[in-house]
């Protein structure tokens, strides 16, 4: 009897340490939420203490509302200077060497490819299309068109993919807008954001899709970024259209579509002559976006919001993107997917601080143009998923592509405006 008593609490016991032992059942959305569970605060957890860190970041150039007109041109200044540390250019000056290799005619406008040497061993190719009649007397508007993740220069001018088993499918027309600028008679300047297009490896045998990660990698661990490295390529190709004869250096414009409106924030901060810009994406807060979207997978893993492409270290200590919109006034900015009103609110106080609230404007996805259709908030509830974030951040991912019913009819009315 008494052995059987031993051996009951025996069992027991060790029971009772098992138990101790088995985890609590996996709950996403009782996790999502990045919490300490500990009576102190503190987090056991390597993610839970390095995302609470990133938290309490406050970016040092952020936009401050309030300021005057002097101010406002400080804290420009501030932004300007941050941004030239962050992107880390080669140092060097004069316009790079380049050599034209063809010339296409097409109807109604010619396509010319180029090509440019930043730098020994390095070579950077684009394309220009210049409409009929262009270097005829008449200086014209031109517009450096970057595209986005998976996209090339052909696409966005509607040309032909160099290697076909890297074409962009999808519809020609929602995509080309280097070719809707020169129908609309503009000069249109296409590039490659670097690792895609004819700056890929491999991929052209293969046909994979393109590996920006490990050109990023290599980046990272010279001490540069490829935001870094792909705004100073467009920055040699902007001061190369600077010299052209039949270019209206006072009337340049940058269009970026979804990635390439990251180089167009940057190039927008460094070169105060761009004229105006086109910002085809959503706006949002990345580091919000960090801070938020930390609903895990099936496998208990939070996936990051974006790829190493999209990494700057320091970049988030010092300001976010609707800051550097922001720091673009007051020249003209159109936005053209959305995203939250409370960002869009900011960049107006901004614009009317710079004595020009009517040169920035926005248009939201058709999905979310009634207010009633949007969600207004101050900040993002922290532990959502990706598709939450889009819904609440009032993002239509299905219907991104270049807006040309608003970008067109909103370029012939800042042209048509007399230059200050």
């Amino acid at each position: 009897m008494k052995k059987c008593i031993v051996f009951i609490l025996f069992t027991a016991l060790c029971m009772g340490v098992l138990a101790q032992r088995v985890p609590e059942a996996f709950q996403p959305a009782e996790q999502a939420k990045i919490v300490s569970g500990r009576e102190d605060g503190r987090f056991l957890s390597s993610l839970g203490a390095v995302h609470n860190r990133m938290k309490q970041i406050q970016p040092k150039c952020a936009f401050r509302e309030g300021m005057t007109a002097g101010e406002m041109r400080e804290w420009q200044e501030e932004v300007r200077e941050a941004m030239k540390r962050l992107m880390n250019f080669p140092s060097g000056t004069g316009v790079a060497d380049a050599r034209r290799i063809s010339v296409t005619p097409r109807d109604g406008y010619v396509v010319e490819k180029w090509e440019i040497y930043p730098e020994e061993g390095m070579v950077f190719p684009f394309l220009v299309l210049l409409p009929d009649g262009c270097g005829q007397g008449k200086k014209l508007p031109a517009v450096l068109c970057i595209p986005g993740s998976g996209s090339t220069k052909e696409a966005i001018a509607g040309e032909d993919p160099v290697y076909p088993k890297l074409g962009a499918g999808g519809n020609r027309d929602k995509a080309a807008m280097a070719l809707h600028y020169v129908k609309a008679g503009c000069i249109a300047v296409a590039v490659d954001n670097p690792a895609a297009g004819e700056t890929c490896d491999l991929e052209r045998y293969t046909g994979r899709g393109y590996d920006y990660d490990i050109v990023a990698r290599y980046l990272l661990e010279m001490g540069w970024s490829y935001l870094g490295y792909t705004a100073w390529l467009d920055q040699q190709v902007l001061e190369w259209m600077k010299t052209r004869p039949y270019v209206d250096r006072e009337r340049i414009i940058v269009s970026g579509f979804s990635l390439g409106t990251e180089p167009l924030m940057v190039l927008g901060v460094l070169d105060t002559t761009v004229y105006a810009f086109v910002y085809n994406d959503f706006l949002c807060r990345t580091k919000e976006r960090m801070e938020v979207m930390t609903y895990p997978g099936e496998n208990g893993n939070r996936p990051f919001p974006n790829s190493i492409r999209h990494l700057i270290p320091g970049f988030l200590c010092h300001f976010d993107f609707p800051d550097l919109v922001a720091a673009l006034a007051p020249r003209y900015v159109i936005c053209t997917e959305g995203g939250m009103d409370r960002d869009f609110g900011m960049i107006q106080k901004a614009f009317a601080a710079s004595g020009h609230p009517e040169r920035f404007v926005y248009h939201h996805y058709p999905r979310f143009a009634a207010p009633e259709d949007r969600t207004y908030l101050e900040r993002l509830p922290e532990g959502i998923d990706r598709s939450t974030f889009f819904r609440l951040a009032n993002v239509d991912p299905p219907m991104h592509y270049f807006k040309k019913e608003w970008v067109l009819p909103w370029l012939k009315e800042i042209f048509s405006i007399e230059k200050d």
